[in-house]
This record gives structure tokens, sequence and C-alpha cells, in this order.
């Protein structure tokens, strides 16, 4: 592993870790020590390289798929010089739409069972993948999203959010 991709390994544990409102002792005691301060810290500045063991094990820590403890591959750059990159957008932002949101209580979909709350837990989660969102807690529903959501809950659109408040997910602040 060389440097450079240590010091972005390192980046992505530390953004983890900070969505996640931990620092680096609070992980150590809720890990029971199982990864201590100084080393977190050292991988964190690219200092010390993690194992794949370890690096599952601390993404099941944080409930992360393990791939979101990996930089992105920046991939072949095809002679484009750096300032060129970065001006190039491949990816497609949905506009967003008026309406309340719906957000979700994701403390309270490990409560749940059964097929409807498996469905409903992977798409939450590949959801969270696409935004980089990991801080575990809520998670508050685009418009584009209320379609696929549901027809895993098995209503209308107008009726999903109905459906959150019975199954007890709609997060009240």
């Amino acid at each position: 592993m060389t440097q450079e991709y240590s010091r972005r390994v390192g980046e992505r544990l530390r953004a983890i870790r900070r969505q996640k409102r931990l620092s680096l002792q609070e992980v150590e005691a809720a890990s029971t020590q199982e990864f201590k301060a100084s080393v977190l810290g050292a991988y964190e500045r690219g200092e010390r390289a993690i194992s794949v063991p370890r690096l599952q094990r601390l993404a099941r820590f944080y409930n992360v798929p393990v791939d979101q403890l990996l930089p992105a591959d920046a991939g072949p750059s095809f002679g484009l010089s750096p300032a060129d990159e970065s001006v190039i957008d491949l990816t497609e932002r949905p506009s967003r739409r008026e309406g309340d949101p719906m957000t979700i209580d994701l403390t309270k979909l490990d409560a749940l069972s059964g097929p409807e709350s498996e469905m409903l837990g992977r798409y939450l989660t590949m959801i969270q993948v696409q935004r980089q969102d990991f801080n575990g807690r809520v998670l508050t529903i685009r418009s584009n999203d209320r379609q696929a959501l549901a027809a895993i809950l098995g209503t209308g659109i107008e009726g999903a959010a109905p459906r959150l408040d019975a199954l007890g997910l709609s997060y009240r602040p």
C-alpha cells in the first residue's frame, strides 16, 4: 500500500468516525479496547496500514459497508489535468421538490422483523451509501426516493408516511 493511499484510507476512516460523532477515545471505550485510540489515530493519519480483517471489524463496529471505509478509486485520468478533472461531474443530482420531508428513525428499524423490514433496511442502507451518510440515527427520504419506499411498504406515495408512523419508524425530534 502506498503512502498516498494509506493517507486517503485514513481520511475515509476519520470522516466516518466523525459522522458517527465519536472521538478516538470513545471508539476505544465502546469497542472494549479493540480499537486503541493511538492505533486508530495512526490509521487515520496514514502512518499505519490497516489489515483487511481489521478493516472488516471496524466497518462492523461503525455499522457501515466495508467498502465505505476505502477511498473511491480515482481510476485513469485519460490525460486530463487535475484542474480539468475537477470540473467534470458524472453524477446526476436530482432536483429537490417541495413537500414535507419524511425522516426515518434508523435506531428503531433494528427492532422490526420480517421481510418488509429487511427490504426496507437494505433500501435505506443503499441510500446511505449513495449519500455517504452514516450518522446511523436518522435518514431523511428525499422526494425522488418516495416511490420506491412506498413500493417497499406496499402503499401509494401518499400512504408511505402513515405506514412509517404505524411501524413506529417516523422520526419525531
